[in-house]
């Protein structure tokens, strides 16, 4: 099976996405991404690993870790395989090669303890993945690391900085419109409307090509 690997690029919150967030994949030689809705709790257990906070008792992916090292195994590698009416389908691989299915949030989750590679099958990252526009980039990237820690800080109460003055929202494009209603139809298992919103996403991208 083709398949990149990936890393993650940032999480965020999303006013189409109702309390969930989309946490976003980029692929490590390249520049396609791959959003993935998760649940508050999985988005605060990668956040937290992500800015390096330990909470005062293990979360469940900490217990997981914790689980397999004592008895004597390891996760060698995550990957997220397969893409199914609109569902994304993952696995852990085990130091002996057995493959464990797994939600992509949890097994992300556990992937970023171990520090193992996360991988998306080639077969995914076409169908649901995108590049950013031309532009973009630099902007994204400075936006990151607010967004990632403002995440962690709001998931555990506590805060090290001064509340800084609110960013000026930036104007969702067209493209940008589309994928978040491409995110909040899979929220609401409207798959036949997915289907045709990432139909006009992969049509808008090969016109601005």
């Amino acid at each position: 099976m083709d398949r990149v690997q990936v890393e993650i690029l940032g999480i965020s919150t999303s006013p189409s996405t109702s309390g969930a967030y989309a946490l976003i994949l980029r692929e490590t030689a390249g520049e396609r991404r791959i959003p993935i809705i998760i649940g508050g709790f999985e988005a605060q257990a990668i956040a937290l690993e992500m800015e390096g906070i330990k909470p005062p008792r293990p979360l469940t992916h900490d217990l997981i870790k914790t689980l397999v090292e004592t008895l004597g195994g390891a996760i060698t590698e995550v990957s997220i395989h397969e893409l199914r009416d609109g569902t994304f389908f993952a696995s852990l691989r085990l130091s002996d090669d057995q493959d464990i299915d797994a939600r992509p949030s949890d097994a992300i989750a556990i992937a970023i303890r171990f520090g193992v590679p996360i991988w998306v099958a080639e077969s995914v990252m076409n169908e649901a993945g995108f590049l950013p526009e031309e532009g973009d980039e630099e902007i994204e990237e400075g936006e990151e690391e607010e967004d990632e820690l403002s995440l962690a800080e709001r998931l555990t109460g506590k805060s090290e900085e001064k509340e800084k003055p609110a960013k000026p929202a930036k104007p969702l494009t067209h493209l940008d419109q589309l994928n978040q209603q491409l995110a909040e139809a899979i929220r609401k298992e409207e798959y036949e409307r997915a289907a045709k919103l990432r139909d006009d996403i992969q049509k808008l991208q090969i016109e601005k090509k």
